[in-house]
């Protein structure tokens, strides 16, 4: 297999395998699918997009991931901002990058396909942090939360509700860049000149909260999160 780097226009090129995959990895019925791919196909413009494939020797996707830099008047940004505090908002948001989706087909999960796409994905990334969103799940089952601490992430809000979705989810964040300890199968990674931890301290983040106004179309990994690579989130577009 072969991981490599996307454009938007490759990601659009393959988007109909894109949907495929992340309705594998999403258990969703056709109708959301199509839903989604309209949000996708408007996410690739935005700025500081950036985007990895995973390729089989046939050129088959078996998983992909992507992000972009979070900005005012996008759904999901505005969400969590309305629920951070001050100093959360300044630390967080002034300059994120957005995990948006992380997907490997099921029948190629628990083999480290996740984590490669997530090191080269934030090892592309534009900003000084980056936040992703998942379902709230035990944290010793779920594959996605197991790869996340791995990577450093941390509580930044959590029991969150987004509008329209009465799941609980957490969103969880990270200082870039990105630096290893070791393999991302081992020790996993902290930021540059500081820790993850002591970051999200200082910044004064919240530990829980509840979104308002808008509404939520689609998205989450199943309920335990067991069958979930990595990105699982609530968001409009």
């Amino acid at each position: 297999m072969r991981l490599v780097p996307w454009t938007p226009d490759d990601l659009a090129r393959r988007l109909d395998d894109v949907i495929a995959v992340y309705g594998e990895a999403m258990g969703y019925r056709a109708e959301l699918l199509e839903a989604r791919r309209g949000y996708i196909a408007t996410h690739v413009r935005r700025p500081g997009f950036r985007a990895v494939a995973t390729l089989a020797r046939d050129g088959r996707l078996v998983g992909f991931g992507y992000g972009y830099r979070s900005a005012s008047g996008q759904w999901w940004h505005d969400q969590v901002r309305a629920a951070l505090d001050p100093p959360a908002r300044r630390y967080w948001l002034t300059d994120c990058f957005e995990v948006v989706e992380l997907h490997v087909r099921p029948p190629a999960q628990g083999h480290g396909i996740g984590a490669r796409q997530l090191q080269a994905l934030l090892g592309m990334a534009e900003g000084s942090t980056t936040l992703l969103s998942t379902p709230e799940a035990d944290e010793t089952r779920s594959r996605a939360w197991r790869l996340y601490r791995r990577f450093g992430f941390v509580d930044v809000l959590r029991r969150f509700v987004f509008p329209g979705d009465e799941r609980l989810f957490a969103i969880l964040g990270r200082p870039l860049p990105l630096t290893l300890a070791g393999s991302t199968g081992g020790t996993g990674a902290t930021a540059s000149g500081t820790t993850a931890s002591a970051s999200a301290t200082a910044a004064g983040t919240s530990t829980s909260a509840t979104a308002s106004g808008g509404t939520a179309s689609d998205s989450a990994s199943r309920a335990n999160g067991s069958n979930a690579t990595a990105e699982s989130r609530a968001r409009e577009g």
